[in-house]
């Protein structure tokens, strides 16, 4: 006897990593449909509702980022800002010896008087003082090169960029943002996972080929249940977070019957399967502390953006393909007020949640913890 519904189960799966693994001629078919918007309709039209924000439009948005990082590569003394910049990024990440290292390399090349890498725009004052520093003092000093170097890019820089074709170019894809979102926008594989209001299932975008995971939330449960505000509150948590340990918000729309919320596909599975699942039960100290670290930045994210998380758990946690984790379901996340008290529970208690990362057992869990805190 045909199983239909393992033949059904099976065509999803084959359908859905080949999306994933993607067909370059398809793929090129599809991005020769994506148009985008005149120049000309866009500086009339655009330019005037979005806010010229240095923050919003060149650090924020991957964008505005990236096209401005183009438009600096175009002028040596923009391009020499900029590559001071990672310089710093990539020194302030090291660690031990080459941390040294790229802190002598810094400054030998930007501050040195006879240096080809000079930074021309920094203040005399403190290129001056660089000059007669020493030892602990350097570090601080390059602390605040960074910051002159970032007010520099704020202010010529980034009216020059607002004058360019790459601005043009940002305003264009603004304007495609834009543009309604439906259902017909994407191509729909398997289901992913079930939750409390609705299922999570694999999609495709149909003019970039890129994959998504689409929370499809169903409007007569979240009506049943009261769950509209909260179905809104997260839409509105995830528009604000920009952090690469939570999962990101790439397009919202809904359907006569679901609300639905397109996110990042995370294929590597929860973290609850790693810990039980996949080798002995529990997780090495080294890769625990991996986790924990990239779950502490995602909360310090949050809580900079005044948002409390509550509902910590290994479910919530989902793994990339290279291995890296992020925060998932903020549908019990919430923004604090200034002045007004959070005084409830919910979700998961933090303890517990932690003594099963560490693969600890019940019985012997709470001394070990009491040691950890």
């Amino acid at each position: 006897m045909c199983d239909m519904g393992g033949l059904d189960n099976l065509i999803a799966n084959t359908a859905y990593l080949q999306a994933r693994e993607g067909d370059v001629k398809e793929l090129q078919k599809r991005r020769k449909s994506l148009s985008l918007p005149s120049t000309d309709f866009c500086r009339k039209d655009i330019k005037a509702t979005v806010p010229p924000d240095y923050e919003s439009i060149c650090v924020q948005q991957p964008i505005g980022q990236r096209l401005f990082r183009n438009f600096l590569a175009t002028i040596p003394e923009y391009q020499l800002a900029q590559d001071f910049l990672d310089e710093v990024s990539e020194w302030e990440l090291a660690e031990d010896y080459t941390k040294e290292q790229l802190l002598e390399k810094v400054v030998s090349r930007r501050f040195k008087e006879e240096s080809d890498g000079r930074l021309p725009f920094l203040s005399p004052e403190l290129s001056s003082r660089f000059q007669e520093a020493q030892g602990k003092e350097i570090p601080g000093l390059v602390q605040l090169a960074k910051e002159e170097t970032s007010t520099f890019l704020m202010e010529a820089p980034f009216q020059d960029f607002q004058d360019s074709s790459f601005y043009d170019r940002f305003l264009q894809w603004k304007a495609f943002e834009r543009q309604p979102v439906t259902h017909k926008y994407f191509y729909e594989f398997r289901m992913l996972g079930k939750g409390g209001f609705g299922e999570v299932c694999a999609i495709q975008v149909k003019n970039t080929g890129k994959m998504y995971a689409c929370k499809k939330l169903d409007k007569k449960r979240l009506k049943k249940k009261n769950g509209e505000k909260m179905a809104l509150l997260e839409k509105e948590i995830l528009e604000k977070v920009h952090s690469p340990f939570v999962v990101s918000l790439a397009y919202a729309y809904e359907t006569k019957s679901h609300l639905c919320l397109v996110m990042s596909l995370m294929n590597g599975g929860d973290l609850k399967f790693h810990i039980y699942n996949v080798g002995e039960r529990g997780l090495e100290t080294k890769r625990a502390i991996f986790y924990s670290a990239q779950i502490c930045c995602a909360i310090l994210h949050l809580h900079s953006l005044n948002i409390l998380y509550r509902d910590m758990k290994p479910e919530n946690v989902l793994m990339d393909d290279n291995g890296n984790c992020r925060l998932s379901d903020l549908g019990l996340a919430i923004k604090v007020i200034e002045g007004k008290t959070i005084n409830h529970r919910v979700g998961t208690r933090l303890s517990h949640w932690l003594l099963i990362l560490l693969g600890v057992e019940e019985e012997r869990g709470l001394s070990y913890f009491s040691l950890v805190l």
